[in-house]
């Protein structure tokens, strides 16, 4: 994986020096909060609803078992013992004090970390397939092009205020496993026919309040250019972005107002512009950058093995575990590049006990030593807030099952119903309507037989506690949104989404639900699915077949009547 450089380590340094003082004079009264409110955000400092909120940047997701352990140290010095994985592949520290975040900053410096661009109108952390590097379906290792950039974004002085947030997402294989269309910008990644690597650029997409799949506007651009053209894309969304109004600040809206085609436009006419202003091509990228960074991506010490299915795999469980190791190798064992070695998920969504992506000290502790002993020291994070040890011996699958299993990481839910998406909500986010904790833990409960799960197969359920979808519930089979009617919590079911190379943003099927029907909602929905369903039909292809009516009229087929819940909360 990547290592600083002295540039690097400098400038992280300095931000805690300079942070450190910043934080001084808020508390001494000297600097005042509207003063002081955009220096946190630019530390990944949030003040939620009961405490400080502090957001780790996690590049591309990829993590060193030293790292892990310092996030450990960290949760539990200035923090209640966990932390919480987001789908941006970042962590999250829900409980820190204002006046020890210098501290947390300097501990983070020491392994090669920091919370820079977690937040504000700048460049986001950039996000890429947790698999990177090691996917069976992988044209090219979209890494070292995801450092080149987070390199060239990270405190450009021309994107620091931007109309509103910006993030990317960087694909490099045959399935896209990073929602790449509802980005504000998508770099696709492949080879052309001479062999060049050569990306396709998607803009304008996004979920949040208008949710749009991002459109193709540039097609086989040289890798070298990315910087040059990108930086034509950020100015005219700089230039011409919305800034007078929140909801419409976001490239998306900027991108349907134009017209994908006149954006594009618009884009290639600075980009002509900067290439004639500059003379050289001195903003691009040369070979020699790609090699120094790409030297950190060299594959690890892969032994020669025999490639096992999963009948030779099973042979060495003992009988009695033998069915419940099948389903975890089924669900939670993915394939790899390299002949005896497999990429093995845990998963960080156990039933109705902590929230989705939740993960604590003692856990990372054992996970980091998990990698150490099992993945070369790396692992990953997913944006569907589970970790991954990309690297694992077949022939060793089973003993790390078992070690898995004592730290309740092993339920072998993913992509099942249960392995839900969920922003942590009303329960910590002052921006929050609503709550998604309560209504995850429920629906894991009320679905919690493992056999019903497997018949059922993949359904993807994502939840959000507000209009912002930080749960991506745009992209889900079935999408839980909270929303605020009177003063009370209400949830919004939509139906029909999608990420991956099909995506899709699904609709809502009609007026909000009360919270503790939920859970009937979801078994309404499951039944009609159920009922109707073809031999291995999915999920998401029963409803594209049958449409939204069916699944609706059993959603709202016990609501009349109930004077309280058959509100029509209309959002």
């Amino acid at each position: 994986m990547y290592k600083y450089d002295h540039i690097d380590q400098t400038l992280v340094d300095q931000r805690v020096i300079q942070f450190r003082d910043q934080v001084e004079r808020r508390l001494n009264g000297t600097l005042a909060e509207e003063e002081f409110r955009p220096l946190r955000l630019q530390n990944g400092l949030y003040h939620q609803r009961h405490a400080y909120m502090l957001r780790v940047a996690i590049p591309y997701g990829l993590l060193s078992a030293k790292q892990l352990r310092t996030l450990a140290l960290i949760a539990d010095k200035y923090d209640r013992s966990y932390g919480h994985f987001t789908t941006r592949q970042n962590i999250q520290f829900n409980w820190v004090e204002l006046e020890q975040t210098p501290d947390i900053l300097a501990e983070l410096a020491k392994v090669e970390m920091h919370a820079i661009q977690t937040s504000g109108n700048c460049i986001r952390n950039i996000t890429s397939d947790a698999f990177a590097g090691v996917a069976a379906d992988e044209y090219i290792d979209p890494r070292p092009v995801c450092e080149l950039l987070r390199q060239w974004s990270t405190l450009h002085p021309e994107f620091a205020h931007l109309p509103r947030k910006f993030k990317f997402a960087i694909n490099g294989a045959k399935e896209d496993r990073t929602v790449l269309l509802c980005h504000d910008v998508g770099i696709e990644l492949k080879k052309n026919a001479v062999g060049e690597l050569t990306a396709d650029i998607f803009a304008g997409g996004g979920m949040g309040r208008t949710p749009i799949l991002g459109s193709l506007i540039k097609q086989d651009l040289p890798w070298q250019v990315l910087p040059s053209y990108l930086t034509a894309l950020l100015r005219v969304y700089n230039r011409f972005g919305r800034r007078d109004n929140l909801y419409k600040a976001r490239i998306k809206i900027l991108v349907k107002a134009l017209g994908p085609e006149e954006f594009a436009r618009q884009v290639e006419g600075e980009w002509l512009h900067l290439h004639n202003a500059a003379k050289q091509s001195d903003d691009n990228f040369t070979q020699a950058e790609w090699e120094r960074v790409a030297k950190h991506f060299t594959k690890p010490a892969y032994q020669q093995l025999n490639a096992l299915n999963n009948e030779d795999i099973l042979t060495a469980a003992p009988e009695a575990e033998r069915s419940a190791f099948a389903r975890w190798l089924e669900r939670n064992v993915k394939p790899h590049q390299v002949p005896g070695y497999a990429s093995v998920i845990l998963s960080l969504k156990p039933h109705g006990t902590v929230a989705p992506g939740d993960a604590t000290s003692t856990q990372m502790n054992v996970i980091a030593d998990l990698a150490d002993q099992y993945s070369f020291g790396e692992l990953r994070v997913t944006h569907e807030q589970n970790l991954v040890l990309a690297d694992v011996e077949q022939s060793k699958l089973l003993e790390l099952w078992q070690l898995a299993k004592k730290q309740h990481v092993a339920l072998p839910n993913i992509g099942l119903l249960t392995d839900i998406i969920a922003c942590p909500g009303g329960d910590f986010c002052s921006l929050a309507n609503a709550k998604s904790l309560p209504i995850a833990k429920a629906i894991q409960e009320r679905f919690d037989n493992l056999d019903y799960l497997f018949d059922l197969g993949d359904i993807s359920l994502n939840i959000s506690g507000c209009i912002n979808s930080c749960g991506h519930h745009h992209v889900g089979n079935i999408g839980v949104l909270g929303v605020d009617k009177d003063g009370e919590e209400w949830y919004q079911i939509t139906l029909g989404g999608e990420q991956g190379n099909d995506a899709s943003i699904g609709k809502v099927i009609g007026p909000s639900f009360y919270a503790n029907e939920i859970p009937d909602v979801m078994t309404s929905l499951i039944n009609t699915y159920v009922e109707n369903r073809t031999a291995d039909e999915p999920f998401i292809e029963t409803y594209r077949r049958l449409g939204v009516a069916p699944f609706k009229e059993a959603a709202y087929k016990n609501k009349e009547g109930n004077s309280k819940h058959s509100k029509e909360a209309k959002v």
